[in-house]
């Protein structure tokens, strides 16, 4: 075998050199000096580098600049020895994909990321806490230690309040945006929780996200069994905290030798960049803030209806942090989104078409499961009659909603007059608003 690759063309050894695994490469190259030689083309291993980690130019796993590729994948091996190679390449995918969607659409939140833990900061975690940390965040945090987090001290940096990466949502006085705590910050967070609030430390849970923003919400890493929790109104034990991730996905979470480890860390990050990638959720821009917003954006949690030439497009989330699993009747908090426009025509109504119109009333039909809730006949939304114009932006509120279940909707209808209330140009008239879901998802963000 080894006089039949020596007397090989530099083509057919080439290609035959690009099918074997790394390990065999280096094996192969062994066998004498013409082989060593091929063994070493750089752009064999430039290749290697593009389909497992894919790298474009040759840099370490801190991004340093380095001669050549086969250095560069030589690196990142021993960077990585003590954990499984192909949970090393996904949660560098993961971490590829979330960081492409945020260069591309959100740049300042993605210069909020922190270079990489190192294994003594990790270890200090562990003995700080006395937890084991899962395999899979392990290995997150040693691609990105958190985000920086705002300075609530300095009024300068208030707008960095909603640069968290997980995103989150407003409605009445309540705001949420969601950071990636670093390692410190887990720390001081956890024990806090564990000191003040009553936390039991035999949890073996750790806070690895928070809001900063006006409303408080966190999610809990159970460093036992990789699942992640998020808290309710009352989160001081498992039984009042939501999983966010389904159970039966979770396994061999400190497995150094099983196959396809995955926390719910991992999963819950990948979900993200599932969302992001696939616009489902996006970045809006609030007053002089721009945030990533969880209000759905495409069908089926988002419905569009155009009645009249007034376009209502409708979603909802789910609000942990408002939601308290003891209270039968408000066990399930529920916030949603409604965005209304005027489409370019304008208003039409009977073939006459009208520069602009008003909202007067509005009528809603909430329901847990199938059953009526609440039914909302008033004026206004939120105390303001918005006045759409053709091609201006939509006008946009928040509102919510408990239910005694965890699965409900919410349909109903805008009343709207041609014109301006105040001068009305004809008869009012009905806008629908389609029945949009209130679903508690598997993954709860």
């Amino acid at each position: 075998m080894e006089k039949e690759l020596d007397g090989l063309g530099y083509l057919p050894l080439r290609i035959i050199l690009s099918k074997l695994s790394p390990s065999d490469i280096i094996k192969v190259s062994c066998a004498n000096k013409r082989l060593r030689g091929s063994a070493s083309d750089d752009s064999l291993w430039a290749q290697i580098c593009y389909q497992e980690l894919q790298l474009s130019t040759p840099q370490d796993d801190h991004g340093n600049p380095l001669p050549c590729f086969m250095l560069a994948y030589q690196l990142w091996r021993e960077a990585f020895s003590m954990y499984p190679w192909p949970l090393v390449k996904r949660v560098k995918r993961c971490w590829d994909k979330l960081k492409k969607w945020f260069n591309n659409n959100f740049p300042e939140a993605e210069a909020t990321l922190r270079r990489g833990a190192s294994e003594s900061d990790i270890e200090q975690l562990q003995t700080l806490l006395k937890v084991k940390l899962p395999l899979p965040t392990r290995l997150l945090y040693r691609f990105h230690d958190g985000q920086e987090l705002p300075d609530k001290m300095n009024p300068k940096t208030a707008s960095s309040s909603w640069l968290g990466i997980i995103g989150g949502y407003s409605f009445y006085q309540n705001s949420v945006n969601v950071y990636l705590l670093p390692l410190h910050q887990v720390i001081a967070k956890t024990r806090y929780v564990i000191r003040y609030l009553g936390f039991s430390s035999r949890s073996k849970c750790i806070i690895v996200a928070s809001s900063f923003a006006s409303s408080r919400k966190l999610f809990f890493l159970n460093c036992t069994n990789g699942q992640l929790f998020v808290g309710t109104r009352k989160p001081l034990t498992d039984n009042e905290m939501i999983p966010c991730v389904p159970n039966t996905l979770i396994r061999s979470v400190h497995d150094l030798y099983g196959e396809e480890q995955q926390d719910a860390m991992l999963l819950w990050l990948e979900e993200h960049g599932r969302r992001l990638e696939n616009g489902i959720i996006k970045v809006r821009k609030e007053g002089d803030d721009r945030s990533i917003n969880l209000f759905p954006e495409v069908p089926p949690l988002c419905v569009t209806t155009v009645t009249n030439g007034v376009q209502v497009r409708a979603s909802a989330v789910f609000v942990p942090e408002f939601s308290d699993l003891l209270d039968e009747a408000e066990k399930f908090m529920f916030a949603y989104s409604i965005r209304m426009s005027l489409l370019p025509e304008g208003c039409v109504i009977n073939g006459m078409t009208f520069g602009s119109c008003q909202l007067n009333r509005r009528h809603w039909i909430i329901r847990a499961d199938e059953e009526v809730v609440s039914s909302v006949d008033d004026e206004a939304v939120i105390g303001k009659f918005p006045l759409l114009h053709p091609g201006e932006g939509e006008f946009v509120y928040q509102s919510c909603s408990p239910l005694p279940s965890p699965s409900g909707s919410v349909e109903g209808h805008f009343t709207f007059v041609p014109g301006r209330l105040a001068d009305p140009r004809g008869g009012p008239f009905k806008v629908q608003v389609a029945r949009f879901p209130l679903e508690m998802p598997d993954y709860v963000f």
